[in-house]
């Protein structure tokens, strides 16, 4: 999409090694509010995708490793859905903050764009017997009131979709698979598909005219209203899910369990 970018007018600048778009030439103050009103792309293609598979063809078994270093009830988890997990050090630090998706036959993550190197030995380190795979696949993430009508109308399949749904769609012969989360604090989607239809596909989203594009500093503003922490600025390896006010992501019958990494530090911050 960087050409694309550059097309639209895009004000470009680094961000965790890549070169993304600040904001377009309505500025971030007007794609802020463009996004809160009706839908906005931001191309979140960064970040890092991963796909875990074992050779049983099913997601139970991964999800139940995953288990062992994600404070999050994720066996329970069925197919077609997904949950915010995080991954934790020895002292509670939050290594990094993701999404778990199942789609029944494997397991896709989304990470942060500057901790996928690490994210990648961190899992390799912990998990067996199954492979895993940083995707080099297009992501683009459609926020806002109107970001359900705008999908439903390039794929009609996606207002079916319900808050935190997973599941491959198709448009135009090309697979995507689609989640449904809010990115900004409004209801959106992410769409990961092959690189070579991203323009394509971002095109005919911002040609049902109810739909824009918006760059990082609408991002982090939107972010910061909705009171969202960013992995690298509220959230790092010293700052625990106490301190982050994410208690939510650490579920009841995890915190009786005490069996993830940091458990007695958190455990002892929530009691006291």
């Amino acid at each position: 999409l960087h050409a694309f970018h550059l097309s639209e007018g895009a004000k470009m600048s680094g961000f965790a090694g890549y070169d993304m778009p600040l904001s377009y030439t309505q500025g971030a103050i007007a794609e802020h509010h463009l996004c809160r009103t009706g839908a906005a792309i931001f191309d979140v293609s960064h970040m890092g995708q991963i796909e875990l598979r074992d050779n049983t063809g099913s997601a139970e078994a991964i999800l139940a490793q995953l288990e062992t270093i994600i404070p999050a009830n994720l066996i329970g988890l069925k197919a077609g859905r997904q949950r915010y997990g995080l991954f934790l050090n020895k002292d509670g630090g939050i290594l990094d903050d993701l999404m778990v998706a199942n789609y029944g036959t494997h397991v896709r993550l989304v990470v942060n764009a500057a901790c996928v190197e690490q994210d990648m030995a961190w899992i390799s380190g912990h998990l067996t017997d199954m492979s895993i795979t940083q995707l080099q696949r297009a992501l683009i993430a459609l926020q806002g009131p109107s970001a359900g009508a705008a999908f439903a109308a390039l794929v009609p399949a996606s207002a079916d979709m319900s808050f935190m749904d997973a599941c491959s769609l198709h448009w135009n012969g090309v697979e995507i698979e689609a989640t449904r989360s809010g990115y900004t604090g409004e209801d959106g989607f992410e769409i990961s598909m092959p690189a070579k239809s991203a323009v394509d596909i971002a095109e005919a989203l911002l040609a049902t005219g109810t739909v824009t594009l918006a760059g990082l500093g609408a991002r982090d503003t939107l972010r910061l209203e909705a009171g969202l922490p960013l992995w690298g600025h509220e959230l790092d390896e010293t700052i625990t899910p106490t301190m982050a006010g994410l208690r939510f992501a650490l579920s009841k019958k995890r915190r009786e369990a005490a069996d993830f990494p940091g458990a007695n530090i958190i455990l002892d911050e929530f009691a006291n």
